[in-house]
């Protein structure tokens, strides 16, 4: 044991505040720089449809404007319009989900405002003060004495954490519910208040029963006609379509094309005259005495449709009342077969996923979800890596070469400081892609049906993978000797000893994949790379060379509500790590405030240039 403490000591001599400071000073340098670019590049015309996107597909014009020194030189103009812009203004941009979405970061302010008052002048100075030793200076302090890890056990001052947990729970609740009430009052003044939408009146039929007397679209018109005649007006069904279905259409037309030219060919060889008025024998035509069908005049645009028909239809209504009922009814006793759904707005409907046989959906998705399982443990390899990364003494003995770099102290401050997260972070980038491939692949009838369960698998992957694995991972290959010697019944204890020690990790990952992702999200590092490319290979001149980007719900969404996890887990354990949490948020609603308003189309479809 005494071997194991030692260890503990110097594991932790590594979390100081000089480091801490290393990583957000990196970061503010980067942030600043970005800001200042941003500026910058949002005054070319030439940029105008990244950075003024939603604007400029409204009005579908294009800027000349004369060229001024001032489009090189950095403003902040962009964030007092960002913060002049009222929740009118918001809902009119982006709409109520765009609201909602800012309404999460202003409730995170709140929340953490008053956690941030509480934990940093009464816990934090009890975590300091929690044992009986010599202070350092405050840069050369470890981060331990901060924390909850340094008040000693048994304590009286321990009721203290106990009342700031609850205000702060408390104040949670109530803020809950206020928000609750406030959104939901919004919601129902934004419904009364729009006008009446064709998607409204729309039944989305699925799993339509297969005859082999009748076609699917004659099955529709009878069923509907019965039960709903009064309200039923009329359906469209949906055809097969995608990649396979295209070439088989196009080989179909290829080979009537060729047939039609051979038959052309053939009849057209003779060259025997008539007689009587001299002509050719091919001069003669037979009448039919009935009208050419398409298929006989060589008109191959218009195919037997019955034949592409999908068990799938949507059905119109007169009243929403009456598809509203329809929607939310079983239609039969076969709870297989006649499925209804209200049905997306057209630009949000996704069409190559309604022609998939209903009883197939349950198997795509334990599917799905089986993948997703699987992808999730083999991330767990990139964590032991970053964990790995995290303490340096281990990674000496891993790497001998690496022990004259170590040695300084600018350079392991750096690498187990910054270089940890910055790898997380770069990872943690080809999630959300996969997460939208699992989710179209389930089968999802909408894009922000496939947006909203990506949004939940990448929140699942980002929980498990960034905070459960970090804290179990890397505080098992951090204490591995001295867990070896641990009964279970005492794994409880010794894991919330080791807790407070992975808050330096997560203050960092707030910096690098909070501060520097809100800079990244403002420049569009990619998008702009697209452009530039359209641009200089394309010959493009036009300012919307690219399409405007629609919202990335299934990225932002997860990354809020993991760092409000964060924040709410470590505000007792390590109070530190909520100024951090408090600016993040602060920036990000002015960040996203700007977006909403000017960048981004609140609309489903397809971009060419969209980073999602």
């Amino acid at each position: 044991m005494q071997n194991s403490e030692v260890c503990y000591v110097n594991v932790a001599g590594e979390m100081n505040i000089t480091g801490l400071m290393t990583s957000a000073g990196i970061n503010t340098a980067i942030c600043f720089v970005l800001f200042s670019l941003f500026s910058v590049l949002r005054k070319q015309p030439c940029n105008a449809g990244i950075y003024f996107g939603q604007r400029i597909a409204q009005v579908r014009s294009k800027r000349h404007e004369p060229f001024c020194f001032d489009r090189l030189v950095p403003s902040a103009s962009w964030i007092m319009k960002a913060w002049r812009a009222s929740e009118e203004d918001i809902i009119a941009s982006g709409g109520l989900d765009a609201m909602v979405f800012l309404r999460i970061i202003v409730f995170s302010i709140q929340i953490f405002s008053i956690a941030a008052t509480i934990c940093i002048f009464l816990v934090l100075p009890l975590n300091y003060f929690g044992q009986e030793m010599q202070h350092k200076n405050i840069p050369s302090e470890s981060l331990e004495v901060f924390t909850i890890g340094n008040v000693k056990e048994g304590s009286r001052w321990l009721w203290a954490h106990c009342l700031a947990l609850y205000v702060i729970t408390c104040s949670a609740c109530g803020l809950l519910y206020i928000e609750n009430k406030n959104i939901a009052n919004m919601r129902l003044a934004y419904v009364s208040s729009s006008p009446p939408k064709p998607s409204q009146f729309t039944v989305l039929v699925r799993a339509i029963p297969w005859s082999s007397e009748k076609c699917y679209s004659d099955l529709v018109t009878r069923f509907f006609t019965k039960y709903y005649g009064s309200s039923y007006l009329s359906h469209q069904m949906i055809y097969r379509s995608g990649t396979v279905q295209k070439l088989m259409t196009d080989a179909e037309k290829m080979y009537k094309m060729l047939k039609s030219t051979h038959m052309r060919d053939y009849h057209r060889s003779s060259f025997i005259t008539c007689g009587l008025c001299g002509g050719t024998a091919s001069s003669f035509q037979i009448l039919a005495g009935e009208p050419e069908s398409a298929e006989d005049r060589g008109d191959f645009t218009a195919p037997d449709l019955r034949e592409k028909e999908c068990a799938a239809v949507l059905v119109f209504f007169r009243t929403r009342f009456a598809a509203n009922i329809t929607a939310k009814s079983l239609l039969t006793p076969n709870p297989m077969q006649w499925v209804t759904d209200l049905a997306p707005e057209p630009n949000d409907v996704f069409w190559s996923n309604l022609c998939i046989p209903y009883r197939l959906l349950w198997i795509r998705r334990v599917a799905t979800l089986s993948t997703t399982i699987v992808f999730m443990l083999f991330s767990l390899g990139p964590v032991g890596v970053v964990c790995g990364l995290a303490n340096a003494d281990k990674l000496q003995n891993l790497l001998p070469f690496l022990r004259g770099i170590l040695e300084r102290k600018f350079m392991s401050q750096l690498v187990t400081g910054y270089l940890p997260s910055v790898i997380l972070i770069l990872f943690l980038y080809i999630v959300p892609p996969i997460m939208m491939l699992f989710s179209a692949v389930e089968g999802s009838i909408s894009h922000s049906g496939r947006k909203k369960s990506a949004c939940i698998k990448v929140l699942y992957f980002l929980i498990w993978n960034v905070f459960f694995a970090n804290i179990l991972v890397g505080s098992f290959i951090d204490r591995l000797d001295t867990i070896q010697k641990v009964v279970p019944r005492e794994m409880p204890t010794v894991l919330a000893k080791l807790l407070p020690e992975k808050a330096f990790f997560f203050t960092t990952y707030v910096l690098t994949s909070g501060w520097a992702s809100l800079a990244s999200e403002l420049v569009q590092p990619f998008v702009l790379l697209c452009n530039l490319l359209d641009r200089l290979l394309c010959r493009n001149k036009g300012v919307l060379s690219c399409d405007v980007m629609s919202f990335p719900y299934h990225t932002e969404i997860p990354r809020l509500l993991v760092f409000g996890l964060i924040g709410f887990t470590f505000c007792i354990f390590a109070p530190l790590i909520l100024p951090f949490l408090l600016v993040y948020f602060s920036v990000a609603n002015l960040v996203y405030r700007n977006q909403v308003s000017i960048c981004y189309l609140f609309c489903y479809h397809h971009s060419k240039c969209s980073t999602f």
